[in-house]
């Protein structure tokens, strides 16, 4: 690394040193601030010092285990390690012995020394608060101390918390993993561990789920070739929460989505598509990385997990393309800025990219200030690129720059009205990038995060409904002949990948959920779920189960749907391949 990259290392990961030791004085802040109103000492000088050196050593010794840990396996200490050793100690062992045990012994040794000679020069064993001051000054003083270590530990009272994105810089793996403080990030992963260390989800042997997905993921011959252009530009553009429930040609509501109905007539329009899960988070994944939602856990979170997808950014990056994310929110929230820079994006652009006096959204900037500014960079960006934008506004607490159409009375009405916006940015977007010489090489491939209850209040979770979203591929890069063409193909947002990487002439091997929607052999069949519950439809019946009472709570279809049917096994075996997957990464 060069000095720069050094230096930023440090700045970006101070924040979460920060954090680190504000938990290491937690209990110290509260024994101070306990302190101010008693006349005693409560904690006696050799208790401090033995908590010191406790921590001194406990830090010292995770420090050298992840150097150890990284120098494998190129991934910071994390639960998973832990799980391993427990399970097989002799093997964890035996991994370890070709690192150099006297560098690393010399290591530990010299970090503690260090530490408890800070530790006795800065004198904090001796420190002590004065017990005679008058009670509002204790009160104020006590008060601000818990409040102080509070922020720090929070990372800040920003809306989003301290997590492992926000000391991402760079699309280099190592400087990233350098910045990240491993006692926090292994403490976070400990914290964040349960149920990653065995799956909940198991019901069959590994090869019976084998035998039941092979015939759902395989499909054969070739797609018809839709595209006028072998290397498009490609603009991903996932919207909040834009459920199929707003847009009429689905069955949905008249007059919340009427410019989206607009481009459906210029574009391809899949029309049964649903979403992998009912969070962002689950949605960026599907469709980006292509992996299916993990139900009661999120890979996006887990740095280390979520780093070993494969991702429709890194594979077009790897063709030439440069690479972009677009998000007029906090881009650490859920990971979502350490997800793209660890998978080869070169341009993070979000609320902090942008003036103070922009930021009038509770979440960041108006979604018309993000597409605007996606379409001012792509006009300086060199060709080809692939460029993801995830819409905002769409989402509690539904406040918008302007006056609301279907006016603030309740929550329907306001989501239709945030819902309305949406389409109207999106709309003039494409309306304005239709100037841009870049757009006729451009394919849009325009696609729910998720669906939602609003507005019809009336899906539950275990409702297939309320995962049914729309689908959109939009672009004059798109042959005349299949533009206002519908694809009634039945599939889910991981089948995204698939195909786009064959019309784009990409290898999807690496995408082993997804199958390509045009092509005609691929299986009707689609895959959700919710937290702790995962649900299934197919072109005959659909069904939703709940994991924690393990009874299947939604059934419909024309034939019987119940716990002896193909469709439920089917989704047995989905749920358990890929949790099992999930705590392989």
């Amino acid at each position: 690394m060069d000095w720069s990259t050094i230096f930023k290392t440090f700045a970006y990961g101070l924040r979460m040193d920060a954090s680190m030791a504000a938990y290491i004085c937690a209990l110290p802040a509260l024994t101070v601030a306990t302190q101010l109103w008693l006349k005693r000492p409560i904690i006696p000088k050799r208790a401090a010092q033995v908590y010191v050196w406790v921590v001194i050593g406990i830090s010292s010794l995770i420090t050298i285990i992840n150097l150890n840990i990284y120098r494998e396996w190129d991934t910071l200490f994390s639960y998973k390690a832990i799980d391993i050793f427990l399970d097989a100690p002799q093997l964890a062992f035996a991994s370890a012995s070709s690192s150099p045990i006297w560098l690393s012994l010399s290591l530990l040794v010299m970090l503690i020394v260090i530490g408890l000679l800070l530790a006795k020069g800065l004198g904090i064993y001796t420190f002590a608060w004065p017990v005679t001051a008058a009670w509002p000054i204790k009160a104020i003083t006590s008060f601000g101390v818990l409040v102080i270590v509070f922020l720090f530990i929070r990372g800040g009272w920003g809306l989003t918390p301290l997590n492992s994105s926000m000391v991402y810089f760079t699309t280099e793996a190592f400087p990233n993993h350098a910045a990240t403080n491993v006692v926090w990030y292994l403490m976070n992963d400990v914290v964040h561990a349960k149920g990653q260390a065995t799956n909940p989800y198991r019901v069959m042997d590994d090869r019976r789920t084998t035998e039941i997905l092979k015939p759902l993921l395989t499909t054969e011959g070739k797609s018809p070739r839709i595209l006028t252009n072998d290397r498009p530009n490609i603009v991903f553009i996932l919207l909040e929460s834009f459920t199929a429930d707003l847009i009429e040609a689905l069955g949905g509501e008249k007059g919340v989505a009427p410019r989206f109905e607009q481009l459906i007539k210029e574009g391809i329009l899949f029309d049964q598509i649903y979403a992998s899960g009912d969070r962002t988070d689950k949605g960026i994944i599907a469709a980006l990385s292509a992996f299916p939602s993990q139900s009661s856990q999120s890979i996006i979170k887990s740095i280390h997990k979520q780093e070993g997808l494969p991702s429709l950014v890194k594979d077009f990056a790897q063709k030439g393309y440069h690479t972009s994310f677009y998000y007029g929110g906090e881009s650490e929230f859920y990971n979502f800025k350490g997800y793209m820079l660890s998978h080869a994006c070169d341009r993070v652009v979000d609320q902090y990219s942008f003036a103070a006096r922009e930021v009038k959204s509770k979440w960041g900037v108006f979604d018309e200030l993000t597409f605007n500014r996606q379409l001012q960079d792509l006009s300086k960006e060199k060709e080809p690129f692939f460029s993801t934008i995830l819409s905002l506004n769409n989402h509690e607490p539904f406040d918008l720059p302007g006056a609301h159409k279907f006016g603030k009375d309740n929550l329907p009405d306001l989501f239709r009205s945030t819902a309305y916006y949406t389409d109207s940015v999106l709309y003039d977007y494409l309306h304005r990038a239709k100037a841009m010489p870049w757009y006729k090489h451009t394919l849009f491939v325009i696609v729910a995060d998720h669906g939602h209850r609003l507005p019809l209040e009336k899906w539950d979770s275990n409702h297939p409904k309320r995962y049914h979203i729309p689908l959109l591929f939009y672009g004059d890069v798109i042959g005349t002949a299949y533009r206002g063409k519908r694809i009634d193909q039945l599939g889910s947002q991981v089948d995204i990948a698939s195909t786009l990487c064959h019309q784009a002439g990409l290898s999807s091997d690496a995408y082993v959920w997804s199958r390509d929607l045009l092509n005609p052999t691929t299986k009707p069949f689609a895959f959700f779920t919710w937290a702790n519950g995962w649900g299934v439809v197919d072109t005959a019946c659909a069904l939703g189960f709940d994991n924690v009472g393990k009874v299947l709570t939604y059934t419909s279809g024309e034939q019987a749907c119940d716990e002896k049917s193909p469709l439920f096994k089917s989704g047995q075996a989905y749920m358990q391949a890929v949790y099992q997957q999930y705590l392989t990464y």
